[in-house]
């Protein structure tokens, strides 16, 4: 905890906070403990004083915030407190709000305690609008001492252990949230606008499904049955195109137990959306519609900066899988004919293959990502997937190799992905049990949903499909390094 106060060790610390427990105990003692306020009436927010100074000169208002700094000079001192808006002068002085409150706020007040203050807008001789007190009053006690002002916290661990220390210290931190707000209200504006239905699908699931995402087991007591934390919203919402629901989509809490890096938590925000009687062609145009409007809504431009690019969110490049493989590596897979000449690709270019994963769908893939993934900076639509990887897309209908799905990349990260879904429940059932089969030979205990199959087998209608990560999406819109920058609190090990 020493980390808080930059440069103090752990005595220092334990000091302070025994100095602030001491000043509680005398304000209890006088009859002023600052716990017992229940409410405190504000008419006033920073930002609206300081953003339209002449229509609040001269007016008394009622202000509460964080203590952020203090000058005490004798017998007036200036202050900042931090409101939700950002921060603001108060001027304070012994004979305006009396003695007794005068002597208190300079021995009994520290930097971090909330106050509420009455008093009158007006403007220094330097400039600043500030708030010459009337009434001041101690709303909270903070016991632990902030960090050193310009410093703030420097340990980017503890930055995200200590994300409300964080948020209090740093504006920057603050904006990037409040950006992420307005991305998905955006998100929800331009979906709702297209006629599209929100809806909420479980969490918890009975079985753990075969895709390729580890999940989380936890125990149901009362039914004595494990369940799984879903690792996807898709098959859910499905079964709601199933019923007849033609627009539909889910802002969905995913979990995923896998490993941790800039771009991955194991818990992590998806938006997925289907739409009836639409291809996957439909859906790359509504995508490149959504970004566009959220961008320009949120940012005023299409042009982010982002890892030290500029992304033109204007122009996005489309390539089949095949032809992006043509272009950064040079192997022309549609001339291969065969599993064995796409492993002799493989061998000559040094590309590593999983066991069981040596199909030349596979193959493609597998150079897809070791030579082209990384090269996407700017918007590009990858389509035309190999059907060994893509369990839920439909087959193309001029290649049954190849299914109508894409996913699009920024600065060499995956941001999305889409189909022409999967309705034909002959082959559905096929690839989910190829699917489950195999995690089951890795221990994995998978299963077939045979709900979902049964679902199918009423009758879904053609419909495109997409999901897209909101975190990547906030990252991209705030230019932020990683994914833990743009969660309010990710998931960090136990710290003793």
């Amino acid at each position: 905890m020493e980390e808080i106060v930059n440069g103090a060790d752990g005595s220092e610390l334990i000091e302070q906070a025994r100095i602030r427990r001491e000043k509680l105990k005398k304000l209890s003692e006088e009859g002023n403990n600052p716990y017992l306020k229940t409410k405190y009436s504000v008419t006033a927010r920073s930002g609206q004083v300081k953003g339209d100074f002449s229509a609040w000169e001269g007016r008394e208002v009622s202000v509460a915030g964080r203590l952020m700094s203090r000058r005490v000079m004798g017998k007036a001192s200036f202050s900042h407190i931090r409101d939700g808006e950002g921060d603001i002068q108060i001027y304070v002085t012994r004979q305006d709000v009396g003695e007794d409150v005068y002597a208190s706020y300079k021995k009994d007040y520290d930097i971090g305690d909330i106050v509420g203050v009455v008093g009158t807008v007006f403007r220094t001789q330097t400039g600043e609008v500030t708030i010459h007190a009337t009434h001041l009053e101690m709303l909270t006690k903070s016991l632990l001492p902030l960090p050193e002002k310009y410093n703030g916290l420097q340990n980017v661990d503890m930055k995200y252990r200590l994300r409300h220390v964080d948020l209090i210290m740093n504006s920057d931190v603050r904006e990037t949230f409040a950006r992420r707000a307005a991305i998905l209200r955006e998100i929800r504006a331009y979906l709702d606008g297209h006629g599209y239905m929100e809806v909420e699908t479980p969490v918890l699931l009975t079985l753990e499904i075969g895709a390729d995402a580890r999940p989380f087991r936890t125990h149901h007591n009362a039914l004595d049955i494990d369940m799984y934390l879903r690792i996807e919203t898709e098959l859910y919402l499905k079964r709601l195109i199933v019923g007849g629901y033609e627009k539909v989509y889910e802002v969905g809490r995913i979990f995923r137990n896998e490993g941790m890096d800039s771009s991955h938590n194991p818990e992590f925000t998806t938006i997925e959306m289907y739409q009836a009687y639409v291809d996957y062609k439909y859906m790359m145009d509504f995508i490149e519609g959504l970004y566009k409007h959220v961008a320009e809504k949120v940012c005023g431009t299409l042009e982010v900066p982002f890892r030290g690019n500029v992304i033109d969110l204007s122009h996005w490049e489309r390539l089949t899988m095949t032809e992006a493989v043509k272009k950064y590596s040079g192997v022309d897979f549609a001339a291969l004919s065969s599993d064995e000449e796409a492993r002799a690709a493989a061998a000559e270019h040094g590309v590593e293959l999983e066991d069981g994963k040596d199909t030349k769908g596979h193959i493609l893939s597998a150079f897809f990502d070791a030579f082209v993934e990384d090269k996407l900076i700017q918007p590009t639509f990858i389509y035309d997937y190999p059907v060994e990887i893509s369990p839920l897309a439909k087959r193309k209908p001029e290649d049954p190799s190849m299914t109508e799905r894409y996913e699009y990349f920024i600065c060499g990260m995956e941001m999305g992905n889409a189909f022409s879904e999967l309705n034909d429940p002959i082959d559905q059932r096929a690839r989910m049990e190829e699917q489950a089969a195999k995690k089951r030979a890795q221990g994995a205990n998978a299963e077939v949903d045979e709900d979902f199959l049964n679902a199918l087998e009423y009758g879904m209608p053609p419909t495109g499909g997409l999901g897209m990560g909101v975190d990547r999406l906030v990252m991209l819109l705030t230019d932020s390094a990683s994914i833990r920058d743009v969660l309010l609190f990710p998931t960090m090990k136990p710290k003793k």
